[in-house]
């Protein structure tokens, strides 16, 4: 993914930034089809090209297309190059402007996605990530939301220091990586008019979808892919508290060391001898490498991810729980006075 922005037109610093998104709806049905065509068939992540134009600070999106497969035998840059100039025959806007992703219950969050829009974004300085969320949208709520990395996350990756003493000093999080930015689904008049004759002629649903009591097969896989994400935020944790051990025995046996050659040179002072010749402690003891703290804040932003939809799909199902009670004691009561 890192290379895949190379091909894409370079865009001047000093551009306004945008301030929202417009998507075409025929892009968004892309979107949708290639995002839940992969999640039903083999359950990778889907992504593709986005394609479109700037307009004062309005990003548009009015096309799109997926990446290959991983093939040793396709060129991903020259299938890029070579699909946008098949647009371009056609009329079609062909200005590379980001890229989409499939993400499972809103959590997309990782390296090689902030890596790669790093790539993009410092080559098309507009340029956005959108993301689907393919299992929140099957039970009904369309989650397609874009975002851009923050200044301090580019300054992050543009240093490549990921010890704590550098995001301490940038002054970053898991929750300071990306910026929402709005997004607005774009309809033509005549596809407008289309949607209204057909939401007239689709009858009205009964009501009882929406008070499924079904919860544990939805909330079984959130809670075993959060015990997953907890389990590496403690594996990380141990490696850095192993990493702190080291440096206090480094630290110990560098005291040693200088209280032991004070010694010496003491007594051969008094010997009027010479004192030894002076040495590089930090060449005799060479400091540990920091492990880099980047994985862990990615962790740490899923495991905050996860359990906000947790705590928002139970909060939903004790509604649901409760409505139904009180439904069903209404119709209790009925049967009794009749």
């Amino acid at each position: 993914m890192a290379n895949r922005a190379g091909s894409s037109r370079r865009v001047p610093e000093n551009e306004a930034a945008i301030s929202y998104v417009q998507c075409d709806g025929l892009a968004v049905m892309k979107i949708v089809k290639h995002c839940h065509e992969e999640s039903c068939s083999n359950m990778e992540v889907a992504q593709g090209a986005l394609l479109g134009l700037v307009v004062e600070n309005r990003l548009e999106i009015t096309n799109c297309f997926p990446f290959p497969k991983h093939d040793d035998t396709m060129d991903e840059e020259e299938y890029q190059l070579d699909m946008m100039r098949r647009l371009r025959r056609v009329n079609v806007d062909h200005f590379h402007v980001g890229w989409y992703q499939s993400a499972d219950v809103g959590n997309f969050l990782s390296q090689s996605l902030l890596e790669s829009q790093y790539h993009y974004q410092t080559s098309i300085e507009e340029s956005v990530v959108v993301i689907y969320d393919t299992k929140k949208s099957n039970r009904g709520f369309l989650t397609l939301k874009a975002y851009r990395l923050t200044p301090q996350a580019i300054a992050m990756y543009k240093e490549g220091d990921y010890t704590p003493e550098a995001l301490r000093n940038l002054k970053i999080g898991y929750e300071s990586l990306f910026i929402e930015v709005p997004i607005v689904i774009r309809n033509s008049p005549l596809t407008n008019i289309m949607m209204s004759e057909l939401s007239e002629m689709i009858p009205e649903e009964d009501g009882s979808k929406f008070l499924d009591l079904g919860t544990a097969s939805v909330l079984e896989g959130q809670l075993r892919s959060l015990m997953e994400r907890v389990d590496e935020l403690n594996q990380e944790a141990i490696k850095f508290n192993r990493y702190q051990q080291l440096v206090v025995r480094q630290q110990q046996d560098k005291h040693r060391w200088l209280l032991k050659r004070a010694q010496e040179n003491a007594a051969r002072a008094a010997k009027d001898e010479p004192a030894l010749p002076d040495e590089d402690v930090n060449k005799l003891f060479k400091p540990l490498p920091v492990p880099p703290r980047l994985n862990p804040m990615i962790v740490a932003g899923q495991i905050n991810t996860y359990s906000q939809h947790i705590s928002q799909f139970c909060s939903q199902g004790l509604a649901k729980v409760y409505l139904t009670q009180a439904l069903q004691n209404a119709k209790e009561s009925k049967q009794n006075t009749t």
